[in-house]
């Protein structure tokens, strides 16, 4: 609710300025044509700008909205016309998006129970493979290449290599896609990087195959990863900070 709110006060804030602020159009030519808007001052780049705002808003919480209606209800407000509809407590916006979040929360919810099935027959499979090894926890790891270096403690920062894939091997968030390695705090990430990363010397590449338990649980930080993921992390320690 936080985003409708952020475009409702973007809209009283623009019915405020807009309203006030006279149009610049450069004229038109002798060809009948309309020459491009033209921004004249401050006031006119700010007041652009939070019609920008307001498309933008509307583009990513009402992408399939009417847009000529969202244009007629802007253009009523700046123009003080009567409103087609009064919502002075904006209850019929609340109950709209309240029942996008209530549709949106049991489409996960029935995505996490199938995340949470085949991630438990994942790992049941793979803890049965060669040179997997399991920690009490349940991280599972593969000694991909053993450092000699200083192993990190939980409180240390890190930099690292990284590839982060779903167990059906979609990526969903790489440093070295990216080719620039990630520096963080082993106390400042997902449990089974904090466990797992202690298990490496520098100069180590392993692979992490972490249960939702050590991962994000329930959460879904990215549309790639569905609450209750299992998550597959190759990683290189390239030194302790």
């Amino acid at each position: 609710m936080k985003k409708i709110f952020f475009s409702t006060a973007i809209l009283m804030l623009s019915a405020s300025v807009i309203a006030q602020t006279p149009a610049h159009k450069a004229a038109g030519n002798k060809s009948g044509t309309i020459a491009p808007t033209v921004l004249s001052n401050q006031l006119d780049s700010v007041s652009y700008l939070i019609g920008r705002i307001l498309g933008e808003n509307v583009l990513r919480d009402l992408s399939n909205g009417n847009r000529e209606l969202v244009i007629k209800g802007l253009s009523d407000r700046l123009k003080e016309q009567p409103s087609l509809c009064n919502d002075p407590q904006n209850k019929i916006i609340s109950a709209y998006f309240q029942k996008l979040e209530a549709e949106k929360q049991a489409v996960n919810a029935k995505e996490g129970m199938k995340a949470r099935e085949e991630g438990i027959v994942f790992l049941n499979s793979n803890k049965t493979k060669p040179n997997i090894q399991t920690t009490p926890s349940g991280l599972q790891y593969q000694v991909v290449v053993l450092g000699k270096g200083e192993k990190p403690k939980a409180t240390d920062q890190v930099t690292v290599h990284y590839h982060g894939t779903t167990i059906d091997g979609k990526v969903f968030d790489s440093s070295v896609e990216r080719g620039e390695p990630a520096t963080f705090g082993l106390n400042q990430v997902i449990k089974g990087w904090t466990e797992g990363l202690q298990l490496m010397p520098v100069g180590s590449k392993f692979i992490f195959y972490i249960p939702q338990e050590l991962a994000y649980g329930e959460q879904a930080p990215s549309p790639a990863i569905k609450p209750y993921s299992v998550l597959i992390f190759e990683v290189e320690l390239i030194k302790v900070n």
